[in-house]
């Protein structure tokens, strides 16, 4: 367990050709990112989506920032409105933003604005299935994701889904971000175990910011 180390100054673990984990680097700012996402939840509620396909999603999510992602019965889509409320998601805190642009920059992907920040709740036994993260127009653009609360184990593994998968645990503080050639890597969670986090109570909180329109 990578608590052995939650005193130690952050560091950066490489993950693949243009992927890296910042270990720890959310942690000084952990407790205002809860508070944002309780600010968020508190005008767009966590929900779970539906798919196209019919399926309940066992995670959470709600989404801040000028565009959200969502589900219909045509498939996903980046909406500037929040179809549980009809009004237009939250704004993104500063805190968040302040956060993404330095992970960002540390990564190596100084030009990442972000426009959509989802963000999932996990409760015991919730999961994401592996998937690549392309419903974006503009794919030059990262992803950066951000874990709060209790441990998960990530997954990440390659442009197929039938690729050789690296296991690694994420804990409270935790920023990973990919892009250039990891981009399309498929990548999960898997369930979550049973546990108690001093902030977080049963739950994780993953912020993941996104570029959901045409850059420039």
């Amino acid at each position: 367990m990578l608590d052995l180390f939650a005193d130690a100054e952050p560091w950066q673990e490489p993950l693949a050709p243009g992927a890296v984990i910042l270990r720890r680097f959310a942690l000084p700012r952990a407790a205002a990112l809860l508070t944002g996402i309780d600010e968020v939840a508190a005008v767009s509620p966590f929900r779970h989506m539906v798919t196209p396909g019919g399926y309940t999603m066992s995670v959470a999510m709600t989404n801040c920032g000028q565009l959200g992602w969502a589900t219909n019965e045509r498939g996903y889509l980046y909406a500037p409105n929040d179809p549980t409320t009809g009004r237009p998601w939250p704004p993104m805190p500063d805190t968040f933003q302040r956060l993404c642009h330095e992970a960002a920059v540390a990564a190596g992907y100084a030009d990442f604005k972000p426009d959509a920040c989802l963000i999932n709740r996990y409760a015991f036994g919730a999961k994401l299935s592996l998937h690549q993260d392309k419903d974006e127009p503009d794919l030059r653009a990262p992803i950066v994701s951000v874990s709060l609360g209790l441990p998960a184990v990530f997954q990440f593994g390659g442009l197929r889904r039938n690729d050789p998968l690296k296991r690694l645990m994420l804990e409270h503080g935790d920023v990973v971000v990919w892009g250039g050639e990891s981009r399309l890597f498929y990548h999960g969670i898997q369930p979550l175990k049973p546990g108690v986090h001093p902030q977080t109570g049963a739950f994780r909180f993953n912020l993941t910011f996104r570029q959901a329109a045409y850059g420039e």
